[in-house]
């Protein structure tokens, strides 16, 4: 099926956020729409090429309309990430994903629901988001990650460079010199991240789901949650960043009702044995696990 791309600029503060709407030529309205929300140091290109490769592209290819969100600073989203322009990874939940997921509705009048599919962090960010406000448990036909996690409990040598020392230690001194974590320039991540978003991750990893800028308590309202079927992927290959062993505490800690959870790799019957980025960006995605996805996606008739 043709699809087509273009960029949607949302008004926001004092810039805009950056969507990209990924649709069939013609369409299929009647099909339930995405949202997808990248994690930390990344930005929406997780999810798509312009040639019309990764996730949202194949999605796109079965008739689905596709929002792919930069996040505050990041990708063609402005400001962008500098001294001074310091988003939060709680304005991302508190106003960001429900405004967006609100725009996403009204642009398809025949949608009820949206599919919400996020990369590591984007979808710790995506659950806060439905805990927090459980009228949008409702609104959210489905959710699927990958590598997703929010607490670190793997010890190994991956985690004690990458967590331990760079990213606890060495980025604090390194954002108070340049106001930001230039994480691009680093040659480690797809994009910078600012010093709120990255240190408010710091007591997730570790200890209790509360917010940090205003003490909501996440983790008290998971007993009462009706969340959506979820499917949560893991890579064999990947070591710290979304370690099969802490996606699969997360996937725990939220109670599914209706969840799977797999881990992507040779002995499973996958083509490769995948690690944190090429779980999404690899050749072989496209026909392996997309396929499984998408097919489980039909399944859910909604």
């Amino acid at each position: 099926m043709e699809i087509q791309q273009e960029s949607i600029f949302y008004p926001y503060k004092e810039g805009h956020l950056h969507l990209r709407k990924i649709a069939p030529v013609g369409g299929k309205p009647h099909l339930t729409p995405f949202f997808m929300l990248h994690g930390s140091i990344s930005n929406g290109r997780v999810f798509y090429t312009k040639s019309g490769k990764g996730l949202a592209c194949s999605l796109a290819k079965e008739g689905y309309k596709v929002y792919v969100l930069d996040m505050p600073g990041r990708g063609l989203s402005t400001p962008k990430i500098a001294r001074g322009v310091n988003p939060s990874q709680t304005e991302v939940i508190r106003e960001v994903i429900p405004s967006i997921q609100a725009f996403i509705l009204e642009a398809n009048p025949l949608a009820d629901k949206v599919h919400w599919l996020a990369h590591s962090w984007g979808g710790v960010l995506m659950a806060a988001t439905m805990l927090r406000y459980s009228e949008l448990q409702s609104q959210v036909a489905s959710f699927v990650t990958f590598g997703t996690k929010r607490r670190v409990s793997v010890k190994n040598v991956h985690r004690t460079v990458m967590l331990d020392l760079v990213w606890k230690r060495l980025s604090i001194p390194l954002m108070k010199l340049k106001g930001y974590f230039p994480a691009a320039g680093l040659g480690i991540g797809m994009d910078n991240e600012s010093f709120l978003s990255l240190t408010q991750t710091f007591p997730w990893l570790d200890g209790d789901w509360v917010d940090p800028e205003d003490g909501f308590d996440y983790g008290a309202k998971l007993s009462n949650a009706n969340l959506p079927p979820a499917w949560f992927f893991a890579a064999k290959n990947d070591a710290v960043l979304g370690n099969p062993k802490d996606v699969k505490f997360t996937f725990d800690e939220l109670q599914f009702k209706q969840g799977q959870f797999l881990i992507l790799s040779k002995h499973n019957g996958n083509r490769q044995d995948y690690d944190h980025a090429n779980m999404l960006t690899h050749a072989d995605a496209e026909y392996d696990h997309f396929i499984e996805l998408k097919q489980w996606y039909k399944g859910l008739k909604i």
